[in-house]
């Protein structure tokens, strides 16, 4: 007698045929495309091109010098935030939580765009104080104005992390340092930060990542400071001639760097691995004195500063404009422009993505999770290292592979919604799966044994028991999904036409051509839909706990 396949196994061979198609296949045409030249013989030229050449070899240390420095400013700015906000009764508490959230969750391009109009060359700010008072500013183009730009994105991500750690402390260690005369700062070193170390390197990883795969930011600011992705990009699509061939090695680098940069962060996480539960929870002390002033002025000042520019964004989209100048009075006018520029087809757009690749996400997130925790095996964890190769991928690499891929026959799918969402799920769905892998690990796999025990099915108590436990972990994976694929422009860039555009490509084109009053209008309307998806999920779910 043949025996049956259990449901789980061919579950398995299904995931890895996905990702071998959706995956593994378009990154093995980058891998082709970077070593072959056109006659089809293998050659490294392409690689050599790059290391020889200063004017592209510079691109890696420009990346590496400004991520590196992002990543340590938005630690400076982000712990204490948190520290602040976990150890002490701050009155407007929850307010401070979901304006940082948000900072962190629109598109990195539209901040860019939003300092430019504020302290460009001709930014309000910077037209103001030269007149009115005679002081210049320094430029904010290239360097300091990505540093700048990225930090005050990405600080919010390293608050949220260190919160979630800062509570799981317990009291009773940091009232046995105070006894042992450890307080103040040198508790604050050599105690709180020792225990958070872990998060920490798992803050710096997440930031770093973001930072070094972020293409609006120094594409818009950076202008002669050119990075990674831009350069990859101006090679596949560059206005001033393209090399695929080129843009494909220099993706082959990405990978490899960044790939280093994970498994780097990994090792050192694991020197630091340790479990703490916080069976007596931090008790928050009310801030008082001097300090307690200055507590304010930093949580609230920097929080104002990160959020200026959606707020500017906003302000800008409801002024007279015309072309790249606005003038006197308000009116819906760039609305009414945005109206007759695609909005409806862009706001459908994303919304159908949206919720189809969130769909896919969370349904695969749910299963991929189930293999990886309960049933591990060699295959289900090569299926959960292949889930999470995106997580370290610049955007602009997955769409370039998805066009190498099925730019052709028999799997032409460019320019169709169906590859917009596959590399929307591609990208995505790391965040969902870590948070659901990490929920589900959580629960004890008793309670499973007891549903079976009591005559229910594997499968039947999947659905009926354990997916629906995992609902708050997932849901938390899920409303970062939701964001990032509404606000995706890496990977975007490169596979949409007008009949596949979004509300985040309608905004950078309109940005690209010095439409800067419509520009805001659809970069209002992304604001607040991302603002809006942040609230419902908040008021739902009660919980400050989102997994990153």
């Amino acid at each position: 007698m043949k025996r049956k396949p259990e449901v789980w196994s061919v579950i398995t061979w299904i995931f890895l045929a996905l990702f071998a198609l959706f995956l593994v296949y378009p990154m093995f045409g980058i891998l082709r495309q970077s070593v072959f030249d056109a006659d089809g013989h293998l050659s490294f030229a392409q690689f050599e091109k790059f290391f020889s050449t200063p004017y592209y070899s510079s691109t890696i240390l420009n990346s590496f010098q400004v991520t590196i420095m992002v990543t340590l400013v938005t630690l400076l700015l982000g712990i204490p935030f948190a520290y602040f906000y976990s150890f002490f009764q701050l009155k407007g508490a929850k307010f401070l939580f979901v304006v940082s959230i948000l900072c962190c969750m629109s598109a990195p391009f539209i901040g860019a765009y939003s300092w430019i109009m504020l302290l460009g060359r001709n930014g309000v700010i910077t037209v103001f104080l030269k007149n009115a008072l005679g002081i210049r500013l320094g430029s904010i183009y290239g360097f300091g104005g990505i540093l700048m730009v990225q930090a005050l994105k990405f600080f919010p991500l390293v608050f949220v992390y260190m919160n979630g750690a800062f509570k799981s402390i317990d009291n009773t260690l940091l009232e046995a340092s105070a006894n042992m005369g450890c307080t103040g700062v040198k508790r604050f070193f050599t105690v709180i930060m020792q225990l958070s170390m872990p998060t920490i390197l798992a803050a710096a990883l997440l930031v770093f990542m973001r930072a070094f795969a972020d293409f609006g930011t120094p594409l818009l600011i950076g202008e002669g400071y050119r990075t990674f992705p831009v350069e990859i990009y101006n090679q596949y699509l560059g206005e001033n001639g393209t090399d695929h061939n080129f843009a494909a090695a220099i993706s082959v680098i990405a990978i490899i760097v960044t790939a280093v940069v994970f498994f780097i962060q990994q090792w050192a996480t694991n020197k630091f691995s340790f479990s703490i539960n916080a069976l007596h929870p931090v008790q928050k002390r009310r801030p008082k004195g001097l300090s307690g002033v200055l507590m304010y002025i930093y949580c609230y000042g920097l929080i104002a500063l990160a959020f200026l520019p959606q707020i500017y964004i906003v302000y800008l989209s409801f002024r007279n404009c015309d072309g790249a100048v606005f003038k006197p009075g308000f009116s819906l006018g760039n609305y009414e422009k945005a109206v007759k520029k695609l909005l409806v087809r862009s706001i459908e757009n994303t919304m159908i993505f949206g919720v189809v690749s969130l769909a896919l996400i969370i349904l695969f997130a749910i299963l991929i999770a189930y293999l990886v925790v309960r049933r591990p095996n060699p295959l289900n964890h090569t299926i959960d290292t292949l889930s999470m190769m995106p997580y370290i991928m610049p955007g602009s690499i997955i769409g370039i592979a998805l066009v190498i891929a099925f730019g052709k026959q028999p799997f032409a799918l460019t320019g169709t919604m169906g590859i917009m969402i596959i590399a929307l799920v591609i990208r995505r769905m790391p965040y969902t799966i870590r948070s659901a892998t990490a929920t589900l690990q959580s629960i004890p796999i008793s309670t499973e044994e007891a549903s079976i025990s009591l005559g229910a099915g594997k499968l039947k108590t999947f659905l009926t028991v354990t997916a629906p436990m995992m609902g708050n972990g997932i849901l938390s994976g899920a409303v970062l999904s939701w964001v990032a694929i509404v606000t995706e422009l890496s990977s975007a860039i490169i596979l949409y036409n007008n009949k596949t555009i979004t509300l985040t490509m309608s905004t950078y084109a309109a940005i690209s051509r010095g439409n800067d009053g419509l520009a805001c209008a659809f970069a209002a309307i992304l604001t607040v839909l991302t603002a809006v998806s942040l609230i419902l999920y908040l008021k739902f779910t009660k919980s400050e706990d989102i997994r990153l």
